[in-house]
């Protein structure tokens, strides 16, 4: 068996099978485009098209994405099984959705504008510590509800709780999950209406296409903050932009577009009360190498494969 691995990640895998270091900028080399088995991390969607083309005997594409929709996309025949990095971001992701909650509630945002300005903000101050607004700038007391509730959100809802939120879900299907309440989408209404921070791990499909558009940010709470460390393709950018504007989001914060990079004339650069990072969240798989070690085990056993997604 032959293996590819990118070049955009160090790999040591434990295996007899023959492995071969690939370039992700460039097409796949002739005399190895027999490999069974291709690890996708960083790979344009043109290259991993070009792959579908001409490996015709690719038996499993790993991707080490959360998300495996670039490489559902690239046109892979039906025999060939797709598998995620599920679980491998887990704790990265966390760890930035944690920081950008933060960030967006306690408003670090305007914070820094006024240091940048040599201003003692005194204004923040105040409304920080009034009755009537000090509820705004804590996670304490506040209802966090994820949408998209599979192990990154199961990773992040327990340092949510620690600070004092109630957290809840929104997924496909209603039960607990890790402790928490999750709703369907079909019946998160009443639950939207009652969030304070709305945080977003949705993967990029069909389904999923601009979920958080006009009618979802005037469900929430009015002055709710949102959080996206999910896809770009989730939200509907103008939708959010007018939130923002009209105050109806009062605060946001955001690691994926639906164009990456963003482009230097976007308007989201110009939003109020937004904060951005380039798609840095989950930019670190841990554990790698041990999940294509298992799942090429049990490709040869002919057992189930881990995080399959086809």
């Amino acid at each position: 068996m032959k293996i590819l691995i990118p070049n955009t990640i160090e790999l040591k895998l434990e295996t007899d099978a023959e492995v071969v270091v690939y370039d992700v900028r460039t097409p796949m080399p002739e005399q190895h485009r027999d490999a069974e088995v291709l690890v996708a991390w960083h790979n344009s969607a043109e290259q991993l098209a070009d792959a579908a083309r001409t490996m015709p005997a690719l038996r499993l594409v790993q991707a080490l994405a959360s998300g495996a929709d670039v490489v559902l996309n690239a046109g892979f025949g039906p025999d060939v099984r797709i598998c995620s990095g599920r679980s491998l971001h887990d704790g990265p992701v966390a760890e930035h959705a944690l920081a950008l909650i933060l960030s967006a509630v306690r408003r670090l945002d305007r914070l820094q504008g006024a240091q940048h300005a040599h201003r003692w903000d005194a204004e923040f101050i105040a409304d920080q510590a009034a009755t009537a607004t000090r509820d705004l700038y804590t996670l304490a007391g506040a209802t966090v509800t994820i949408w998209g509730f599979g192990s990154i959100a199961a990773r992040l809802a327990p340092l949510l709780q620690l600070l004092g939120a109630e957290v809840h879900g929104i997924a496909r299907f209603a039960g607990e999950r890790a402790g928490v309440p999750v709703v369907a989408k079909r019946d998160a209404g009443a639950l939207l209406g009652r969030t304070d921070v709305l945080v977003s791990l949705l993967p990029a499909t069909a389904d999923t296409a601009e979920v958080f558009d006009s009618s979802v940010f005037a469900s929430v709470k009015p002055g709710a903050v949102f959080v996206n460390v999910g896809r770009g393709a989730t939200v509907d950018e103008g939708a959010l932009i007018a939130a923002l504007e009209s105050g109806r989001i009062r605060a946001a914060a955001i690691d994926v577009t639906q164009t990456e990079p963003l482009p230097a004339d976007s308007p989201l650069w110009d939003a109020p009360n937004l904060v951005i990072t380039p798609h840095v969240a989950g930019n670190r798989p841990v554990g790698s190498s041990a999940l294509i070690d298992e799942n090429v085990r049990r490709l040869l056993a002919g057992e189930e494969l881990v995080n399959r997604v086809r």
